[in-house]
């Protein structure tokens, strides 16, 4: 095993994936010259040259609607996004075109895109740089979300979607570029649509995703002093659902607290809550709690921003809760 940032993990999966196949190729703002924003495709330019890592204009609908036409006619495209703030801009293309035009044309094309970025909130941006939209994407099908909490999940991740034939929205996080985790050595992936089980409990199932479920890990430390065993799923892909793993902790644990960095509406915890009291309400022993930002767009100010984000105080109290403790 070798100790890598996300960033790294991120260009290591596209450059492994290029070298390995020529249809794929990287498109974006910033990503040649100035070897990505992030600097998540950094020396990718000189290897791979201007054909294959092309710098596009701020014009996010343009450069998608490339991308989906050049996957209909047989490359693999990875787009881009400064932010995926910035694909509301495109998304008449993600969502009319790239997620659709399987069906629409009988299955005569399939579309192996990847759209890729960072979401969520990442510090003072404002209320426009800071809107988490996995839910969004998540509602629509034909497509897949991955949203990856470390640099192994994200290489191994990363490298499955860009092999994926359907158009797959890869959403990763400002803050999480300079994480560093373990990657192996080798080659590997890791399938889509399959949880983890990042920490084994008996008393307490609590899921989650992305660059939040720290504070489920902080959260489980703190509680684990009160001796409350909390058993911790990174969810890593919201579409497909991994019910399944789910189902198996609840039923071991009889209690759910779910983490998410989304606004209350309509979200992944949403869908869960609905899915495990529709599915398995006998082996709940307490009512499920989901724990997301508050109703508002973000803040800018850092005191407000504090009490907008859940942190792990909020999932101590929920998991609280559901102990009747």
């Amino acid at each position: 095993m070798k100790t890598i940032q996300f960033r790294e993990a991120i260009c290591e999966a596209m450059s492994e994936e290029m070298r390995r196949d020529e249809s794929i190729y990287l498109m974006g703002e910033e990503v040649a010259e100035y070897n990505g924003a992030y600097k998540a495709s950094k020396g990718m330019l000189d290897e791979f040259g201007p054909d294959r890592v092309l710098d596009t204009p701020i014009s996010e609908l343009g450069f998608a609607g490339i991308g989906v036409g050049s996957a209909m006619n047989g490359n693999r495209p990875i787009i881009e996004f400064m932010t995926f703030n910035f694909s509301l801009v495109g998304i008449d293309q993600i969502i009319n075109n790239a997620a659709k035009m399987r069906q629409m044309s009988g299955g005569q094309f399939n579309i192996p895109i990847v759209f890729r970025g960072p979401t969520a909130s990442a510090g003072q941006l404002g209320a426009t740089h800071s809107q988490a939209f996995e839910n969004w994407f998540a509602n629509t099908p034909g497509l897949k979300v991955v949203v990856p909490s470390n640099p192994k999940d994200a290489k191994g991740l990363l490298k499955s979607a860009i092999r994926d034939n359907d158009p797959v929205i890869f959403m990763e996080s400002e803050q999480m570029y300079g994480d560093k985790g373990e990657v192996p050595e080798g080659e590997y992936t890791i399938p889509l649509g399959v949880a983890d089980i990042k920490r084994e409990g008996s008393d307490v199932t609590i899921v989650s995703f992305g660059k939040i479920i720290k504070e489920a890990s902080k959260a489980a430390d703190e509680l684990a002093k009160d001796n409350i065993s909390c058993e911790i799923i990174d969810l890593r892909t919201v579409r497909p659902l991994d019910l399944d793993t789910i189902f198996t902790s609840v039923k071991k644990t009889n209690r759910l607290v779910i983490l998410e960095e989304a606004w209350p509406l309509a979200n992944i915890a949403s869908e869960i809550t609905y899915q495990v009291q529709s599915t398995i309400f006998d082996y709940l022993d307490a009512p499920i709690v989901k724990i997301n930002t508050a109703d508002t767009p973000t803040p800018y100010s850092p005191v407000l921003l504090e009490e907008w984000l859940p942190n792990s105080n909020d999932v101590v109290k929920a998991v609280k809760k559901v102990m009747y403790k």
